[in-house]
């Protein structure tokens, strides 16, 4: 296993792509590679060779697939003509924003989209100047100077926003701004009944200099089921409010309400553009399209032991051993991210063999079940322990290629979402990318 630092472009190359809405600037490479990072091989990121660091063997480790981000980016490409918004917010859903932009990109993506300004700020910090950036929750007090003098568009969901956004504009740069209407989920964006004024109020910030709208923008409340009938009652909501927005003299190029879900199963919601962000890694909340894995965690045995029947495991003993058994001991815990809910339920892959996990999920570590004594195997080529003894890989989970667990099999078992299983991975879990070096079509 290895780290890999993240290739840089090369000099100013315009990605090709689908045809940009709007007439936004071409998305451009910035020069050359960074500081201690390398680049060889063709001009695109993602394409020639990365440069490998050493991963400590006793840390766990999340690895991100860069050559999985590019298909799926591919694939969803092949179910839309609308333009597609790689949304990389909480760090790439975990793998790394900025790794995780640059393989979209060369995938296809022509934007790029983030929750906060500081988010949307460390892609640009990362050399990700020419492609646009989409910010969507913040406070208002929050920093839309930097965002602006950025050139990161700023999602506005009331007046409160508007005001602030405005006042935030420099003289001839004015604040490049996306109308949030919320479509059916009381969260983010600006109540259907406030729409119509928010929107009057946007044309006069506009006529003053201040913004230029944009886009429009909506969320859909249930994509993961398609043909649900609130999204339905959301598409049309939208609909109107673009009309709204029409109404009041706007003129926003780019309309997005679908996510991942709605962009492979609806396509009256893709409108001129689709954010996809768990789709990048491979979840599809509707679960009807192959996406392929981007994303396996792997962490260390760290020791292993015999034991006789009736052996307790954990705090509240809630697990005794039904027979002499062997006890593998894994350092991941629920401060990284290991739910306690999967606790007696889940499993992990070991030796190329599953293992139920067993006992109570502790702070730092869990307890495997590996079972009778098997022949020990040698260490493998650069010195990992054998198939189950301290120092052999753990596969938490991975594409399933191998036999081990999916993070889909994960959220099953800890009855939630596969988002909330990777994005949950805390700061112990050393982070890395793997590309085969293929990023091209």
């Amino acid at each position: 296993m290895s780290i890999s630092s993240p290739l840089r472009p090369a000099d100013s190359g315009v990605r090709s792509g689908p045809p940009r809405q709007g007439g936004d600037p071409p998305v451009r490479l910035p020069p050359g590679p960074g500081p201690g990072r390398e680049r060889s091989g063709s001009a695109l990121p993602g394409q020639g060779t990365w440069r490998s660091l050493p991963c400590p063997r006793s840390a766990p480790v999340l690895t991100t697939d860069l050559a999985a981000v590019r298909e799926n980016v591919r694939t969803v490409l092949s179910h839309t003509d609308a333009a597609v918004m790689a949304v990389v917010k909480a760090d790439g859903y975990g793998g790394g924003a900025v790794e995780t932009a640059w393989a979209a990109l060369a995938a296809g993506a022509t934007w790029l989209g983030v929750t906060s300004i500081e988010e949307a700020l460390t892609l640009r910090a990362a050399g990700l100047t020419g492609v646009p950036v989409l910010s969507w929750l913040n406070p208002v007090h929050a920093d839309f100077a930097a965002a602006v003098g950025a050139g990161v568009d700023l999602a506005v969901p009331s007046r409160q926003h508007l005001r602030a956004v405005g006042s935030a504009a420099s003289p001839g740069e004015p604040a490049r701004v996306h109308l949030f209407l919320d479509t059916g989920m009381a969260r983010d964006g600006a109540d259907p009944d406030e729409w119509p004024g928010l929107c009057r109020a946007a044309r006069v910030e506009q006529d003053l200099g201040r913004i230029r709208v944009v886009g429009v923008m909506g969320h859909l409340p249930c994509a993961d089921t398609p043909g649900s009938v609130r999204d339905t009652a959301a598409l049309a909501l939208f609909e109107r409010g673009v009309r709204q927005a029409t109404d009041a003299g706007l003129r926003p190029e780019h309309r997005h309400l679908a996510a991942t879900a709605a962009t492979l199963t609806d396509r009256r919601s893709q409108h001129t553009m689709c954010r996809i962000g768990a789709g990048l890694v491979g979840i599809d909340p509707s679960g009807t399209v192959p996406l392929r894995q981007a994303m396996s965690l792997t962490a260390p045995l760290v020791l292993v032991r015999e034991v006789a029947p009736g052996t307790p495991v954990g705090y509240g003993s809630t697990w005794q051993a039904p027979r002499a058994t062997r006890l593998g001991l894994v350092a991941l815990g629920y401060a990284d991210g290991i739910p306690r809910q999967a606790s007696g339920r889940a499993a992990v892959l070991v030796g190329g063999r599953r293992r139920p996990v067993v006992g109570a999920v502790s702070m730092d570590q869990f307890v495997v079940d590996l079972g009778s004594h098997d022949p020990v195997a040698p260490a493998d080529a650069d010195g990992a322990g054998g198939r189950e003894t301290p120092g052999a890989t753990v596969v938490v989970f991975g594409p399933g290629d191998d036999g081990e667990p999916t993070v889909q099999e994960w959220a099953r078992w800890c009855g939630t979402i596969a988002h909330e299983i990777i994005t949950g991975l805390g700061p112990r879990v050393v982070r890395a990318v793997v590309d085969d070096g293929q990023g091209g079509e």
